[in-house]
């Protein structure tokens, strides 16, 4: 074989290398990610004051869902900080939201826990809590992904999927917030799930 030949064969292997990756970074990505239609369903939790909620109390609004925990040393505070600003700057319109914060933490934050833990953010976002079975059925329904880490001694932190989900009046999922999320692209995106939209 000549030189020729055996360059050509290189650059060919190579762009078959980079077209097989570039492939599976698009589809691989697409089938971890399945789509928005596919999320969320039935689910029943409790909020603050012993509450029972359901999938059905979301109709009639747009909803922001949000799934952390009360002993989130930055993630969960963080957004959940950024959410109160951006209640704040809807001003008028924020009334037309409902805003939830679901713990992953079924076994250390119940409607007390939860409900020292949100009177520091805005009031109008309400924490639900459930039993093991009942946040794993609504973190499989949303396709959260969280996990356990120990720390030593008995403790443990949760590592979690850090996206606030968006749903329609219907309590369809539409899209989602990325964590640190920019409060105007935000606003832009929950005006458009308003009735006058």
């Amino acid at each position: 074989m000549q030189r020729r030949d055996v360059a050509l064969l290189s650059i060919g292997s190579l762009v078959l290398l980079l077209t097989l990756a570039v492939f599976f970074a698009v589809f691989g990505r697409q089938a971890a990610n399945p789509p928005l239609a596919e999320m969320g369903g039935q689910f029943q939790l409790v909020d603050t004051e012993g509450t029972v909620v359901t999938q059905d109390d979301l109709i009639g609004k747009p909803t922001l869902l949000f799934f952390g925990f009360t002993y989130c040393p930055d993630v969960c505070p963080t957004t959940l900080f950024n959410l109160t600003r951006l209640i704040q700057q809807l001003g008028s319109q924020a009334d037309q939201f409902n805003y939830l914060f679901v713990s992953l933490d079924w076994e250390r934050d119940g409607p007390e826990q939860l409900a020292r833990y949100t009177s520091v953010f805005d009031e109008r976002i309400r924490g639900l809590s459930g039993n093991e079975a009942q946040i794993n059925a609504i973190a499989d329904a949303y396709r959260v992904q969280y996990e356990r880490v120990p720390m030593g001694q008995g403790d443990y932190t949760i590592s979690h999927t850090a996206a606030t989900y968006l749903l329609d009046r219907e309590g369809r999922v539409v899209g989602t917030l990325v964590y640190g999320f920019d409060l105007d692209e935000a606003q832009a995106s929950l005006e458009q799930l308003l009735p006058s939209s």
